[in-house]
């Protein structure tokens, strides 16, 4: 099923052809404000960008299952704040890493952490540290002043033990979103 999914969507982008923005196609003016072209029909264009900011929730895993439920495989977790915004700041006011029963483990932002224009921050949970159990997440919260894109932030497992290489990413979602005070 993934090997179809990802073929739809190979073929999908190379269908599709690259996109112009409305300035660089030849007859512009009849391409609607907030519109752009992609593949020579015209599509409205939808904004990512917001001033506020968002609570996020990262799924994470201390351990894994293999063959049955006594087997287990400690991970590593490397928890990715990325500023996509090239021009503005966000300011990450709260990382918490949380247990299967949504109690606070760690605090990983004692004081707000500033991300300039497309720079990254990395929190890492050791392979050993069992704690949080293996429904363990994040709940990141970040804010901006300016209208800016969101943030990615992704939860990267990672174990090399016993000779097998186990990796695997889980992307943060919305729960809430603030909006801007102006």
């Amino acid at each position: 099923m993934r090997k179809i999914t990802l073929a739809l969507v190979a073929m999908l982008t190379v269908a599709c052809g690259p996109v112009e923005p409305a300035s660089q196609v030849a007859d512009s003016t009849a391409v609607p404000p907030g519109a752009v072209v992609i593949g020579g029909e015209t599509v409205k264009a939808i904004s990512i960008r917001h001033a506020g900011g968002e609570l996020m929730y990262v799924p994470a895993y201390s351990h894994i299952f293999h063959r049955n439920a006594s087997r287990q495989i400690d991970l590593a977790v490397t928890l990715s704040v990325r500023n996509s915004d090239p021009e503005y700041s966000i300011t990450v006011n709260h990382i918490g890493y949380y247990d299967d029963n949504g109690a606070l483990v760690r605090d990983y932002a004692t004081e707000p952490i500033v991300l300039g224009p497309l720079s990254s921050r990395a929190f890492v949970v050791d392979e050993s540290d069992r704690t949080a159990g293996v429904g363990a997440n994040f709940l990141v919260e970040w804010r901006a002043e300016d209208s800016v894109s969101a943030p990615v932030v992704e939860a990267v497992m990672i174990s090399t033990a016993s000779a097998q290489g186990i990796t695997f990413v889980s992307r943060g979602f919305p729960v809430r979103v603030f909006e801007s005070a102006e």
